[in-house]
């Protein structure tokens, strides 16, 4: 990766950290999940809920470091208003890009913003950051009772 590429995303994890998106609790939320990383004491806690037409709604609350507070930012953006399909695809398509050690070439069309991550997961000790609110989403999903298995993608 170039280092224009790699300075891009920063700036796009920075721009998410200092204008966080869909930031602030879920009403109503049907499930909802607290996740600590005691590595280094990022938090964030995830509502989220189903609407009658299938559509997710999040919010989310945290405080951290840049990478775990621009995740949540990129997470709620890509996850707001999605169809539950569309929300598998990017659960699944973020995890794998953590899990690639910087080598994925991930797929804009389904992660938008968070294909800035993949430089993140070339560093392990960061990971766990980038990850920390998709794992409360899938917690704050599983205790809604929302399950994506099912969901066409």
């Amino acid at each position: 990766m170039s280092s224009n590429v790699e300075s891009l995303y920063q700036e796009i994890i920075l721009d998410h950290y200092k204008h966080p998106r869909g930031s602030g609790a879920l009403a109503g939320a049907s499930g909802e999940s607290h996740q600590v990383n005691p590595t280094c004491g990022d938090e964030v806690t995830v509502g989220v809920d189903l609407d009658e037409s299938g559509h997710v709604h999040v919010g989310y609350e945290g405080q951290g470091c840049s990478i775990s507070q621009a995740s949540a930012s990129v997470m709620s953006e890509l996850v707001e208003g999605a169809t539950l399909a569309d929300m598998a695809k990017a659960e699944r398509a973020f995890v794998e890009l953590m899990h690639s050690k910087g080598n994925a070439e991930p797929d804009e069309e389904v992660l938008g913003d968070g294909v800035a991550f993949v430089g993140v997961a070339k560093y392990p000790a960061r990971i766990k950051c980038a990850l920390l609110p998709w794992m409360a989403l899938q917690d704050a999903r599983l205790k809604a009772g929302i399950e994506i298995d099912k969901a066409e993608g």
